[in-house]
Parts: C-alpha cells; structure tokens; sequence
C-alpha cells in the first residue's frame, strides 16, 4: 500500500473532529483512553479499539491512558488484568507510566455522586429490578416516577452513606440520576448511578460496598484523567446525552471529554462476545482462552500472526460509522502479506504417502539445494536437499484414475519434484484401507515426449521429504471456528466439525534442524506454519500450528 493509500485510508470523521476541535481551539493535548473491563481476554474487535486510540493520540502528538474498569468485582479477576497489558504491549504500544484504574478514583466517584445528590439530580431509589424495569417503560411508552423520587436531599445523603455502610442488601436500594421519565432516550430515565454488591475487589478488597455503574464511572474517570476524545463503540451512542448530563451537572471545568462513536468489528466465521467466548472455554469447546480457534489475541499471538498483520488489518478496514460484517478473508490476507516476504521457505508433507524411486540404490543420496526465497534467491542463501531411495509425498498429488485437468503423480503419469528431478509412477501397491500404500517409480531428467514429437501436458510440481532426512511433527491444522459467516451462538449446529484436524504423522525437511517455539515457516504449497508454544523438547515431536492456508480456499471448498 502507498503512503498516498494510507494516508486516505487514515482519513476518517474521527480524525476530522479532532482536526475540527483543534482548530476550534482545543489547547490541551491530545488525550485518548483504552478502558477495557477485566472480565475476560481480549479480541481482534479490542485490537481495532487499541489501535485507534494509540494511532490518534501517536499522530496528534497526544498520548493514550491504559485505564481499566473494573466496577463489577464479581466477574473481574487480575488474570484478565495481566494479560491485557501483555496484548497491548504485544500490539506495539506502550502507555508509559499512565496506567489507571476506575479503583483509583471510588473515592472520587462517591464525591461527585453526593455533589449529585445535595444539588437535586440525584436520589436514592428502593424499587426491586422488577419494579424499576416496569416503570421505565417502553420505546413506545413513557416511564413513570419511582416513588422515592421525591425524597428529600437529607434523607437520600443519608441514605446513601448507609448504603455504603453495607446496611442494605444488593439490590435492596440504588443511586439514580434525576433526569426524565419521558425523555425518548431510554438511557435518560433516570439510569442508576450506583448499586449495593457485596463483593470482595481485587485491589480494593472488601473496602467497598457500593459500585458505581459504567456510565456513570465512564464519564468522571475520563473528566479526572483530562482525556478529550473519549471514543466509544455504536453500542454507547444512546449513552452519550447521560455522558455530557453527568459531567455538566456537576460543572467540570472545560475542556471535557468529547465522546465520539465508531462501528465496532464484526468478523464472520467467529464471535466478539465475551459471554460467548467465555462459554466456549468453560464447556470445553476449545482449549483455553488462548486456543488458536479463538479470536483473542493470546489465541492469535499463539496461532502465530504477527502483530504487524494485526495493526494492518486494523487499517485496511478503516473506521466506520456503520456496524458491518468484515470477511475473515481480509484478516487472512493481511497476515499473508506481512509473512511472506520474512518467512521462509521449506518442504513439508502432512499426509504422507511412501515412494520408492525403484532406479535409485540403497543409501545413494542426490544432492541439491533450495531457496528458503525462491523469488529472491540470494535472501537468506540455499539449504541443502537430499533426495533418497525412500521418499514420502503429500496424498492428495496422487491420483488412482486422474480426474479432469490433474497435473500431478498418476499410474504411468510424471510430476516434477520440487527443486529435485522428474519422476514417473511405474506400479502401485494398495494397502488394507483399500488406499494406495506404495508408490514405486523412476526418476527422469526431463519429462517425456508426447507421440508425433509434441510434448505431452506440462507435468505439475509436486512437494516430497526424504525418509532419512526428514524430522516427524504433529501439524495442526486450524480452520474457521463456525461454519456460517454470521453465526449466532447455537454451538450445536454452527460449529465447524474441522476446525482442527491434526495431522500426528507429518513430515519436515531435514535441512532445518532445530525449533523453537515461535518460529514461522512456509510448508510450501501447504500454508504459513509456527511452532506452538508447547511444542515439547527432543525427542518428542515438534507441534506446528498452521496460521493461514497460502490463498482463500474456504469458499471453494464450501461449493464443493
């Protein structure tokens, strides 16, 4: 991509109201905020999030706080917070010493909502949840007051330091704004404020008694930490009118945080739920929150993208004001176009079928060399391959009755071998499966001519490994974890069947001698490989994870 394409791709109408605001202006620099809630691992859809907001304040010369809500101690756990930090930092970006929580400011918090309270605009409410969803009302139907909204401030101050005294049982009482029980904007009838939960924190401890709800947590951490574009997903855009309510009844001084909404990312094949997500670990479904079917980043990071392929990704897409569905596809090709030109090239075969080049002796080996770069030869120089007696080639370029069009190893047909000679497949020994088993053949230099001295259909090249000289693996194949593009959760009938396919006898060259954890390889004509991170020591075989076939063949296969 040029810098003139990036350059119009990074053009978007968030970047134009920060220009806007700028230019109004604004004086203070640039601040934006990642505020993820530690209750689960993040996603791809985070990736879009983090790299927004890092991108923006990096180009304005702002700079971007790492603060985390964690309001909700019943679901909030220090593994979530750890492994946050570590897939921002993975991503490529560093918040510096700005590290916050909403925990900072409970005290802060508490303040402001009693400033609510002796000005009017806040009261303490003791309607159940069945009773306050009942009163709201509907999108068609105004609300109705709640009993207590009439409540004087002394009793609700006293009320509320009660509350947070622990006198009341969760769910027996909760802070509500004072605002509009007919006001369109269901957010704006008068949303609860704070709620009693007896929970123990996991750095506050059992301290507190009383949380306060994201909205109104949102808002007051952004004011505190001077952010000026808070920029939220579509689903807070009916959330904005309380955001700006809250800061201007309690009169923060200028500049406040701008909220600023974007389409969040959905990508088929898979789900951006946390609740979802979370399911799919406790059932067992997949192996952990970092199981490479996943979206979240551990699952991708050990998958083996690349971080770069992730922040291109994130930029080919571009911001939106819509939500849409963006085709996995597009990840695929990112991740394709940043490791082609770094990984490189080796033989692999994952299904193997044996051959025995019948005209070759007993322990004589050929000698040749490969690229690792077959496009640049000279980058990263030549390994050597040994072509043997015994050789395995991959299943599926072999053909008992070739069909229509197939170039490859057939009875009595010829294919090249890969940076190795020509061969010819003279007979064919079947095993108990009723599959072919043995392979025996002769090798050529050139391929055969056609009768009337035209050449017969060019012969098509094929990969192989020695017997002798080639390492065993497990291969991992990994593949979409849903079977539809936009499933909807139902595991029972939208889960993809093949969404792993392990491979226990699969082959790799035996030019590459060691592996550690975190190396990337191309199986040529296979697919980008890496070594899992679990891959155990000698003599055990290495674990290789495939990170993307080498071009889309998922719709082809779904047609067929």
């Amino acid at each position: 991509m040029s810098k003139e394409e990036r350059d119009e791709r990074a053009k978007n109408f968030i970047r134009a109201a920060i220009e806007a605001d700028l230019a109004g202006g604004l004086k203070s620099p640039v601040v934006t905020r990642f505020p993820p809630e530690p209750n689960g691992y993040l996603h791809i859809g985070h990736a879009k999030s983090v790299c927004l907001n890092f991108g923006l304040a990096r180009d304005f010369g702002g700079r971007t706080n790492l603060r985390f809500d964690d309001t909700n101690p019943a679901k909030e756990e220090v593994e979530y917070v750890d492994s946050i930090k570590e897939d921002v930092r993975w991503l490529g970006f560093d918040w510096e010493e700005r590290e916050y929580y909403a925990s900072d400011y409970f005290e802060k918090l508490y303040e402001s909502a009693v400033a609510l309270i002796k000005t009017g605009d806040a009261y303490v409410c003791d309607l159940t949840p069945q009773e306050t969803r009942e009163y709201r009302g509907t999108l068609t139907e105004p609300g109705r007051d709640s009993p207590f909204r009439g409540r004087g401030v002394a009793e609700n101050l006293d009320l509320f330091a009660r509350m947070r005294a622990g006198e009341f049982p969760e769910g027996g009482r909760f802070l509500r704004a004072k605002i509009d029980m007919n006001s369109p904007n269901l957010n704006m009838r008068d949303p609860a404020l704070y709620r009693v939960k007896k929970a123990s924190h996991h750095r506050t401890g059992d301290k507190w008694l009383i949380y306060p709800m994201y909205d109104y947590a949102h808002c007051v951490s952004d004011a505190i930490e001077g952010v000026t574009h808070s920029i939220c997903t579509l689903e807070f855009e009916d959330h904005r009118p309380l955001y700006d309510w809250v800061l201007e009844k309690l009169a923060w001084p200028a500049p406040r945080p701008r909220q600023i909404e974007f389409a969040r990312l959905n990508l088929e094949h898979t789900l951006m739920s946390k609740r979802k997500l979370l399911e799919l670990v406790r059932e067992k479904i997949v192996d952990g929150w970092d199981d490479p079917r996943l979206p979240t980043l551990a699952a991708t990071r050990r998958r083996g993208t690349p971080p770069e392929a992730l922040r291109l990704f994130c930029e080919r897409i571009g911001v939106a004001k819509k939500d849409s569905w963006i085709e996995l596809e597009w990840l695929e090709k990112a991740i394709r176009d940043v490791l082609n030109p770094i990984v490189p090239r080796v033989l692999a075969v994952l299904d193997p079928l044996k051959v025995i080049l019948e005209d070759i002796p007993p322990g004589e080996i050929r000698e040749t060399e490969a690229p690792f770069f077959p496009d640049e030869p000279g980058k990263f120089g030549f390994r050597g391959a040994r072509l043997s007696r015994e050789i395995f080639i991959e299943r599926d370029d072999f053909q008992l009755e070739p069909a229509r069009g197939f170039r490859r190893l057939a009875p009595q047909r010829e294919a090249l071998l890969r940076w190795a000679c020509y061969v010819k497949c003279e007979s064919v020994e079947m095993g108990p499966d009723g599959r072919p088993a043995l392979l025996r053949c002769v090798t050529l230099e050139r391929p055969s001519e056609a009768a009337g001295g035209k050449r017969a259909q060019r012969p098509g090249v094929i990969h192989w490994v020695s017997r002798d000289y080639s390492t065993p693996i497990v291969a991992r194949l990994y593949d979409r974890l849903f079977r539809v593009p936009r499933p909807s959760g139902d595991f029972a009938t939208e889960l993809n069947p093949e969404s792993l396919v392990t491979r226990e006898d699969a082959r790799i060259e035996g030019a590459i001698a060691t592996f550690r954890p975190g190396d990337r390889y191309q199986f040529e004509r296979l697919g980008y490989f890496v070594v899992d991170r679990d891959s155990p020591e000698p003599p055990g075989k290495p674990v290789f994870n495939r990170i993307v076939p080498l071009k889309d063949s998922w719709a082809k296969s779904q047609k067929s």
